[in-house]
């Protein structure tokens, strides 16, 4: 029985139909490069006769005339790096009989949020629903189980059926704010979304059965060939032979998600080409059935940092995790060399209202990032929450009257706390800081302040004086991050 989410559904009811059965993405994080697309042929691999590694194909003129509107969204707003037979899935997804057609995106359950890495995938399946097609979640509950090891150095931490079904219900609420979802038993819009936990299939795989039906159709050869193994090999840390199995229960997802819902592409990160090639070539084999692989690039900043990180650790996409004014300064702090490019890939801004910003210079391109700090938070948060973000903006860094601090992030503390707990602490607790040793370094540049007076003692307590009639008393640190303490 398929397992949906429904738009309506709540945080209980979406676990509810995450959860598997009694018997847990693969993109969680995106570390990146930004890279020149390149645009692939796959070439069909044996068991017996190794084939050639996908090569660039130099066909610029289908490039050039993509006919599907996706297709063309995904070439001008820099979202398409690799693709498997490119004009066929042209010629599918352009006529009317591809209207609809499902395409699929894993996300792996390894934390209980996904963070700004993951944005780029989904907002590639925001832009296929748009284009009337079906998107499928695929929420790796079974894949979980096992770990990813692509980019790693070594191991993952082996995580429990409780953490990764607490995960699952963690990420799976933000899909619901940039996708619709279809409706329990309601296949009336063919591009509603689904969502489905590979649970359901890969916990009930019987192992010897499941290693004589498929285990023929993969070859040593031809795993060791793939580039995440590769560069997984020459690390210290050893590699297991679970976390080698990966490859194949991605593959296999494609091979169920097309028999159960007629999934014939799957999108992601460009770091998971074998993966999905693999899967390609399953799907030929096992059913004769015509899949296709469509990549984005990697994504860094124009320094070569991870997107998705920052100095007080990940940008979280729940709002529990990260504040939505925290949210915001993620994406107004973004350098002058990155702005056109996240507005185009972050945004849903047309190109030509973007295409004028590149000519932007000085002072106008700070406001070039403000209109990517508002576009892609209102994407995530809706733009209710705008008018406080700038509020405590105007008010507190602008030199306004009367500060708002409703959009900062905040922690509670109690009368015991007062004259025992240190400032230090208060600035780690918010994430002002990543720990005490940042915090005096803080301090001892000046950089942080409380209530607008700057910190110079690192022993200092928090004490009752600090706090306004409101009990709040603000935390800064330097000109940009703040946060609040409430007493409680």
């Amino acid at each position: 029985m398929a397992m949906y989410l429904s738009i309506t559904a709540r945080a209980s009811r979406a676990f509810s139909l995450l959860a598997p059965r009694p018997s847990s993405g693969r993109h969680g994080v995106i570390s990146t490069r930004h890279t020149v697309p390149t645009y692939c042929h796959s070439r069909l691999f044996s068991t017996t006769q190794e084939a050639e590694t996908p090569t660039p194909t130099t066909d610029d003129e289908t490039i050039a005339n993509l006919k599907s509107p996706f297709l063309q969204t995904m070439r001008d707003r820099g979202f398409l790096f690799q693709c498997t037979n490119l004009s066929e899935l042209d010629d599918i997804l352009s006529s009317s009989n591809g209207i609809g057609c499902p395409a699929y995106l894993g996300f792996d359950a390894t934390a209980d949020s996904l963070h700004v890495g993951s944005l780029l995938q989904i907002m590639i399946l925001r832009h296929y629903q748009k284009a009337g097609h079906k998107p499928i979640v695929l929420i790796g509950g079974g894949t979980s189980k096992v770990g990813d090891p692509t980019g790693k150095d070594e191991s993952r931490v082996l995580l429990t059926d409780e953490i990764i079904q607490m995960n699952m219900r963690g990420i799976s609420s933000v899909f619901e704010k940039f996708l619709s979802f279809q409706e329990d038993d309601d296949a009336s819009a063919t591009s509603d979304a689904i969502m489905v936990n590979n649970d359901e299939w890969l916990s009930e795989l019987k192992y010897l059965q499941f290693l004589r039906d498929y285990g023929t159709h993969f070859t040593i050869n031809r795993m060791l060939s793939f580039e995440s193994v590769k560069q997984r090999l020459t690390r210290e840390a050893p590699f297991s032979f679970l976390e080698f199995n990966y490859m194949i229960l991605q593959a296999y997802d494609f091979l169920e998600l097309n028999r159960r819902y007629g999934a014939r592409l799957q999108l992601g990160g460009s770091d998971q080409w074998g993966n999905m090639i693999s899967g390609v070539e399953l799907g030929r084999r096992v059913d004769g059935a015509s899949l296709f692989a469509l990549t984005a690039p990697l994504i860094t900043t124009s320094d070569g940092k991870k997107m998705g990180k920052t100095a007080g650790g990940a940008v979280w996409l729940n709002a529990d995790k990260l504040s939505e004014y925290d949210y915001w300064q993620f994406w107004r702090n973004t350098s002058d060399e990155d702005v056109i490019r996240f507005l185009k890939l972050f945004t849903e801004l047309p190109l030509e209202e973007i295409g004028k910003m590149e000519n932007w210079k000085g002072g106008d391109v700070n406001k070039a990032k403000i209109v990517l700090a508002d576009e892609a938070t209102a994407l995530l948060h809706g733009r209710d929450c705008l008018k406080s973000i700038h509020e405590t903006i105007d008010t507190m860094f602008k030199g306004g009257g009367g500060a708002s601090t409703e959009s900062l992030n905040r922690i509670f503390v109690t009368n015991e706390d007062l004259g025992q707990v240190k400032i230090i602490d208060l600035f780690v607790r918010l994430e002002l800081a990543t720990s005490k040793k940042e915090a005096r370094r803080l301090i001892q540049g000046g950089g942080a302040k409380l209530n607008d007076v700057k910190v110079e003692d690192e022993n200092a307590v928090v004490t009752a004086d600090d706090f306004n009639e409101n009990k709040e008393a603000t935390l800064r640190a330097g000109k940009k991050r703040a946060g609040v303490v409430e007493l409680n």
